[in-house]
């Protein structure tokens, strides 16, 4: 799943976030209203879309200033993420939710 999450057996709301994530992160610009009625309409609150957003934001903020930099960080990433988050985004325990190891 790490490297391909459409061949990974997920269920629908994972795969409708994970669609969401990828949209944002490839073509920021192509982005509309409906994908984020896309997520209400499997169960996202407005809390955890704003979450979900921030942290894509985040993660490829991160990604492209280390990338431009030359920085290379260790395998730990999840630990890395986690000291970023600050309140409210830190108690949202569904964000740090175990990963299964599919």
């Amino acid at each position: 799943m790490m490297h391909d999450y459409t061949q990974a057996d997920i269920d629908h709301q994972t795969r409708t976030m994970l669609d969401f994530v990828a949209q944002l992160t490839r073509e920021p610009s192509s982005m509309k209203e409906a994908n984020v009625e896309g997520l209400r309409e499997v169960g996202f609150s407005d809390d955890n879309i704003l979450s979900i957003t921030l942290v894509t934001c985040l993660y490829n903020f991160m990604t492209r200033l280390a990338d431009g930099l030359g920085v290379e960080f260790p395998e730990r990433g999840q630990e890395l993420v986690k000291g970023w988050l600050q309140s409210p985004a830190r108690e949202q325990e569904w964000l740090f939710a175990p990963k299964s190891d599919d």
